[in-house]
């Protein structure tokens, strides 16, 4: 141990400078299970540059040594020596984090909308990649530009005329060793470059394999509703499929001109419903603020109807997924500075674009569905339905476990529903936070029980003292589930909540009851983690208050930790904001937070992070072996190696 302390000076220090950090971290930047992600930051760099109206054509290969080139016939890549850092500029985007031209937002700005507002896009694909290689094609004449793992291997060089031609070829090798198998997945790049074409009518996409010779490329018309229809296949409507967008004027003082969306919904009586999302192009498989808000807007349009109507029977209470259980959609929508949840940017966190999308939809849906009554009488039947065979279904549940329940904890919050698929438990860190959540929360679905002080280190606790302590006796019979019934095998039929939700401050002590709670649900409620019950929600860390801007209102930007708080601040720099422009908060706790802060960043469905526990690629031995290890009584020997060994790693808010 001492010739360990020993060894830690100032040279322990490590800086990491360029592109270093995504070498040594990927999975903070990309998806490592295989490539395509390194091959979309490309393609999105052209469907960019066609979003723009500057590109026509997008054509990617896949060639025969496992390399894939991404070609458009855009603008071409800037060439010429950056004015301040006297690089040349493509040298400098594919080179350096954080550089690009889609932070500007003046009118001036080379990109209006964009998906890669991060500035890490392209540079992870040459970070992550054995050779890259970027010709381009630009104010009459071909240049081209060669890296190897990351640097400049021939720097740029102006390979000769050519008169009329403009736009850029990147070639991509990408490195093996970062993931998890090499093979790039044709049907998902196929059907990434496909929506493409839809969302950018008029562009041309291709996919060529140079292999098989094989070569498909589609160009749309018909836009968003052929493709759903063509999506749904032979499911059939109920109602005809009702296509609209709505975009913002000038004269709005809340929203930039231009922002909004496109979306086509189709109310289908049978077959899988489809559902897909995009921000400025960029697919959000995960969904996120702006589904939430197309959501929000065709609930309340059919709700305001119903009502109207007189359509909904008494003791029927409607809510956003009755509306939704037969709705298939494709939304596309526009939003000015984009946050995404990850580089990977696979939902999009945006608060406001719940509103932008709610306010753009739900008065031309309602529109809609008074002009023709019958339309809207057979949507809201949807919904009526709906409603009534979830709240059968609840009462059903309720009435088996009625008989025999343990009187509630004095200190549990409990949630009005008894929908269990709806209703959410959150574990919460102290009285204070308690207090907030309590008051943030939305009393129908949600519970909170507030523990005070540790919980007790459950690993090796015995069944039948299990009890003796209060915190874990009050959480039990909250959940309504006895962790060792018969045989070992905890009975879920009586389980209250379908969410239960660590909710703990982001320091050291959060995490330190976030451990505990997680070794007491993996050793006496398996179950409730095998069946996907268990989940940690994800306070910010931070509060980034920026002042008004022109015609744009005060905002407030929430950072989980200080990697997101500074991409916040590089783009609020790039958007030409001084630093006296905005004031940082950092949360001590929870229960800092007012009720308002906590339902908007932590409780709110539509809003909030929460991780779900699962077990993953890690066998259950293995995890049991490192439960022991962490937190056996036996182990502090092995315990105390193990942090000499691994102590280094961790990024601990101290």
């Amino acid at each position: 141990m001492t010739k360990r302390l020993s060894s830690y000076n100032e040279s322990s220090i490590r800086v990491l400078k360029g592109l270093e950090p995504v070498r040594q971290r990927p999975g903070m930047y990309t998806r490592t299970e295989n490539p395509l992600h390194i091959i979309q930051e490309v393609i999105d760099n052209s469907a960019d540059e066609a979003l723009a109206g500057y590109a026509k054509r997008i054509q990617v290969i896949e060639h025969e040594d496992g390399s894939f080139s991404v070609q458009d016939d855009g603008r071409g890549i800037p060439v010429g020596p950056h004015p301040e850092e006297k690089s040349p500029v493509v040298e400098i985007v594919y080179t350096r984090l954080h550089a690009g031209g889609k932070f500007q937002k003046d009118g001036a700005a080379a990109y209006a909308f964009s998906g890669g507002l991060h500035g890490v896009g392209v540079s992870v694909t040459n970070a992550l990649s054995l050779r890259l290689v970027v010709t381009v094609w630009r104010d009459g004449h071909e240049w081209e530009i060669e890296f190897a793992s990351g640097e400049v291997k021939t720097p740029l060089k102006k390979l000769g005329p050519a008169p009329g031609r403009s736009g850029t070829q990147v070639r991509v090798w990408p490195d093996p060793k970062y993931f998890d198998e090499s093979q790039v997945p044709r049907q998902e790049l196929a059907r990434s470059l496909k929506a493409r074409a839809v969302l950018l009518p008029g562009v041309t996409t291709q996919l060529t394999v140079e292999k098989s010779g094989q070569s498909n490329a589609w160009v749309y018309s018909g836009g968003l509703e052929a493709y759903l229809l063509e999506s749904i296949g032979e499911a059939s409507l109920l109602v005809p499929v009702w296509a609209h967008e709505g975009y913002v004027g000038s004269e709005d003082e809340t929203f930039a001109q231009g922002e909004g969306a496109q979306w086509v919904v189709a109310f289908t009586q049978d077959g899988a419903v489809f559902r897909e999302s995009f921000v400025n192009l960029i697919p959000t498989p995960a969904g996120g603020t702006h589904e939430a808000g197309l959501r929000e807007g065709l609930f309340s349009a059919v709700k305001a109807f119903a009502e109207q109507q007189g359509l909904i029977p008494k003791g029927v209470k409607l809510l956003a997924e009755d509306v939704f259980s037969r709705c298939s959609f494709v939304l596309s929508s526009k939003v000015l500075d984009p946050q995404f949840q990850g580089q990977t940017k696979e939902k999009l966190t945006s608060r406001d674009a719940l509103r932008l999308v709610a306010n753009q939809a739900r008065g031309p849906f309602e529109i809609w569905l008074n002009r023709d009554l019958e339309i809207g009488r057979r949507i809201a039947d949807i919904a009526i339905r709906a409603a009534q065979s979830r709240q059968k279904a609840a009462s059903k549940v309720e009435k088996r476990k009625s008989s025999g329940v343990a009187v509630l904890p004095g200190k549990l919050t409990d949630c009005e529903s008894t929908d269990i698929a709806r209703n959410e438990l959150f574990l919460v860190e102290g009285d204070s936070a308690g207090g907030s959540a309590k008051m943030g929360r939305d009393k129908n679905f949600q519970a909170i029980l507030p523990l005070r002080g540790k919980v007790l280190n459950t690993w090796e606790a015995e069944k039948d003292r299990l009890f003796a302590n209060a915190e874990v006796h009050d959480i039990a019979v909250a959940l309504g589930v006895d962790p060792h019934g018969e045989q070992d095998s905890p009975d879920l039929s009586g389980l209250r909540y379908g969410k239960v939700c660590i909710l703990s401050d982001a320091d050291v002590d959060g995490s330190h009851i976030q451990v505990l709670l997680l070794t007491l649900f993996f050793r006496h409620f398996p179950k409730l983690i095998e069946a996907g019950h268990v989940y940690v929600a994800q306070p910010p860390l931070f509060r980034v208050d920026v002042e008004a801007r022109s015609k744009r209102p005060a905002r407030k930007i929430y950072a989980l930790d200080e990697g997101e708080l500074t991409h916040i601040l590089d783009k609020l720099r790039q958007e030409g904001l001084r630093e006296s422009a905005w004031a940082i908060s950092r949360f001590k706790g929870l229960g800092e937070m007012s009720a308002e802060q906590l339902w908007e960043t932590t409780l709110n469905p539509d809003t909030r992070r929460l991780l779900p526990v699962q077990l993953g690629a890690v066998s259950l031995s293995d995890t049991q072996s490192r439960f022991n290890l962490l937190m056996g009584r036996g182990e502090s020997s092995a315990r105390r190696s193990w942090l000499e060994e691994k102590g280094h790693q961790v990024e601990a808010d101290i």
